[in-house]
């Protein structure tokens, strides 16, 4: 009879060990209610102790998750429709509070999370006109309104940490798109032009400056080239000088045979001069 009554107290015993016992993996965050009731939360990753039949534990996951939503229409500033695709990351900031505000449904969160985010959203596209939404930056519509985003999210236990616009869709009515290809176009026109004009004028310059250098430079090659001739002429004048002042006999002879070698180059040349003439004293025989 003892037997059965001890196996049947160290059951007993069993179960409530294992009752009172629990373990938090990592990544993940618990929260102990006592009868309904939330005792303890934010509870780390490792073995706790709760108090058997009168506590449990919940278990949530700590780690980023991805909230994808369906894309939502909103109006820009001149009144243009547009379809915006996006998605939220963030991570459960407050247990105590996401468990009052939703009951520990991931989807209750999802659910009232989304249309925090889309009328934050709304405010900031309602102030820009279709071109800023669509050439500009899209972080820049973010940044100014993840701070409103996560006072809402808050209520919730939740904080938001980047959301990410995926796509644009434009108006299906062809005249709005022309309209926005048009401006597109009529800008980088204008970037084209600015930069043909900056680089006409420097090419201008350049060419400018190459001329002024062409003309110093032919001018100064102008220049030594007179000048070295001038000093060719005058070196040999002097050296035609001296060799004239040696000896003057030869120097009028040398002379004499240059005139009628010049004279009679072609060789059908007539002159005709009196015999006396001095221009035919090299020509005279002495015999």
């Amino acid at each position: 009879m003892r037997f059965p009554v001890i196996a049947a107290a160290l059951a007993v015993l069993l179960l409530i060990l294992m009752g009172s016992v629990y373990i938090v993996p990592e990544g993940k965050t618990a929260m102990v209610l006592n009868l309904g009731r939330v005792a303890r939360s934010d509870i780390k990753p490792g073995l706790h102790f709760k108090v058997p039949l009168v506590e449990t534990a919940r278990q949530f996951d700590h780690r980023f998750r991805i909230l994808d939503t369906t894309p939502e229409r909103y109006l820009t500033l001149e009144r243009k429709d547009v379809s915006i695709d996006f998605f939220a990351i963030g991570y459960i900031s407050d247990v105590r509070a996401f468990y009052r505000a939703t009951g520990g449904e991931e989807k209750v969160a999802n659910d009232r999370l989304a249309p925090i985010i889309t009328d934050s959203l709304k405010n900031e596209i309602n102030s820009r006109t279709l071109q800023q939404l669509v050439s500009g930056d899209r972080n820049e519509i973010v940044a100014r309104q993840l701070p409103a985003i996560n006072e809402g999210a808050a209520t919730l236990g939740m904080r938001i940490t980047d959301i990410r616009l995926k796509q644009i869709d434009l108006p299906t009515d062809s005249e709005v798109i022309k309209q926005v290809y048009e401006r597109m176009r009529a800008q980088r026109m204008q970037v084209a032009s600015k930069l043909r004009a900056e680089g006409e004028e420097q090419a201008r310059t350049i060419r400018a400056q190459a001329d002024r250098d062409r003309t110093v430079l032919v001018a100064e090659a102008d220049r030594d080239a007179k000048r070295l001739q001038g000093e060719g002429d005058a070196e040999a004048a002097r050296i035609y000088a001296e060799a004239a002042s040696r000896d003057p006999g030869f120097y009028a002879f040398q002379r004499s045979l240059d005139a009628y070698r010049a004279s009679f180059r072609d060789g059908n040349s007539v002159i005709v001069l009196d015999q006396n003439d001095p221009f035919l004293q090299y020509l005279k025989s002495d015999r």
